[in-house]
């Protein structure tokens, strides 16, 4: 029997044929064509101190690349020093490992800014509603969130922000509570010249901001509250028992003004322990420009107009008149 054999001549044309196709094949998959299972829309982080190989086996564990190799020799082509900047990649899309070792090279992050809007006169519980209902936020816990504000209560600005999608809740907690010092700096000498501390003022703004909502109608209704503390009559003022019940609808029965609370302003003389909201900087200036008037109670109506009233019979009128 015969065995046929290739000529050499044509050996060396059949490798010099398929050789390109078996490279042009491997470059395509390792460098072109991302994983079939890319992680898209999660965020991926590279921590100080790794090295460039544990970041890559992690990478291709991960499915963000194909190979090990072809991740750490670009990334190495394309750095200045042959490192990693560390740090959290979103992968927004599906990308080669030619594209993922120039973003970890240089740093491309690709976090845009999520705007979150916080309307005056929220609670820490209501922020951490908004901010949950932002998918952007990739990293938010809200039971982490209210952990770390409870006791900023009243000193987190309302404003609008705009947070990183993997920003930290303590993070938030701090940019909002800067934002504070911010704001109040421009009043800090009326703050102190103010005969109360700035947790009174800030409890008393936090009242205003619920219950009354002009400028005007804060002043006076300012200098009917810090009267009525002065004179021992409870402020029995309603917006405390949003805040007590925690009840979305906020709404308000005869057996909530029962409730034993620190913060019911109806058993309690004097102003609740701590604020109840996030006052606006109007609400805070009122508080310390009281309007005095022989005023001693008020109301506001469903269409939010404050009535006033000297006697508890004058406010008697109103509330039916008003409120019936």
């Amino acid at each position: 029997m015969e065995w046929l054999a290739l000529k050499p001549s044509n050996f060396l044309l059949t490798i010099a044929v398929v050789a390109p196709i078996i490279i042009a094949g491997a470059f395509y998959y390792f460098l072109i064509t991302p994983p079939n299972d890319f992680p898209l829309q999660s965020m991926y982080s590279i921590e100080e101190r790794q090295t460039l190989s544990q970041i890559a086996d992690e990478a291709k564990r991960r499915k963000v690349v194909k190979s090990v190799l072809v991740l750490k020799v670009f990334t190495v082509l394309f750095s200045k020093n042959g490192s990693v900047i560390s740090g959290d990649y979103i992968l927004n899309k599906k990308e080669n490992a030619f594209e993922i070792a120039k973003r970890f090279a240089t740093g491309d992050y690709r976090l845009s800014s999520v705007r979150v809007t916080f309307p005056e006169g929220l609670s820490v519980y209501e922020m951490a509603e908004i901010l949950s209902k932002k998918e952007e936020l990739r990293n938010f816990n809200s039971e982490d969130f209210k952990r770390l504000a409870k006791n900023k209560e009243g000193y987190l600005y309302p404003d609008t922000y705009f947070f990183l999608p993997n920003i930290k809740s303590e993070q938030m907690v701090n940019i909002m509570e800067e934002n504070f010092t911010r704001k109040i700096s421009a009043i800090h000498g009326d703050l102190e010249k103010f005969s109360k501390t700035i947790r009174e003022i800030i409890t008393m703004a936090s009242i205003l901001e619920e219950e009354v909502r002009t400028s005007e109608d804060r002043k006076i209704v300012a200098g009917i509250l810090w009267k009525r503390i002065k004179m021992g009559i409870p402020l029995q003022v309603d917006a405390v028992f949003p805040y007590i019940t925690q009840r979305k609808d906020r709404t308000i029965t005869r057996e909530d003004l029962k409730i034993d609370s620190p913060y019911n302003t109806y058993l309690n003389k004097g102003l609740p322990p701590w604020p109840i909201s996030n006052p606006s900087l109007d609400a805070i200036i009122a508080t310390i420009n009281p309007v005095e008037t022989k005023y001693l109670f008020y109301i506001s109506d469903k269409k939010g107009v404050t009535h006033f009233a000297k006697t508890l019979e004058e406010h008697n009128i109103n509330v039916e008149r008003y409120l019936k």
